[in-house]
């Protein structure tokens, strides 16, 4: 098995995307946050022959957005439990074929994105 690791780099982009957060961030020890992440691949380690490691693979947030409401918050857990439901569901009655993450993020949960924003 592969194992995942994450950089601990924080972009530039990503910094500016979380600043607005994190006074709540610092005050709530315990706080949640929802949030839409993109994932990309930083390194990957491969063991050589005689080792007995598993390879890993390092990756970096490079795109963050966090829920700014309590109605963004919502639709964003809908969307993460309704993705869970379909990872998990492989191989029982509720398997769907035509799954696709990026459907349920777009059509599945309401979410409404303003493009003139």
């Amino acid at each position: 098995m592969t194992d995942i690791k994450f950089d601990s780099k924080v972009l530039a982009d990503v910094s500016e995307a979380l600043a607005p957060h994190a006074d709540a961030m610092f005050k709530a020890r315990a706080g949640r946050w929802m949030a839409v992440i993109e994932l990309a691949h930083a390194e990957r380690t491969e063991p050589g022959p005689e080792e007995d490691k598993d390879p890993s693979v390092k990756v970096r947030v490079v795109s963050i957005e966090v829920a700014a409401d309590e109605f963004t918050d919502e639709r964003l857990r809908q969307a993460q439990q309704e993705m869970y439901r379909h990872r998990t569901a492989r191989g029982t009655l509720d398997e769907v074929d035509t799954y696709r993450a990026d459907s349920i993020l777009r059509n599945g949960v309401g979410l409404h994105i303003d493009d003139a924003a």
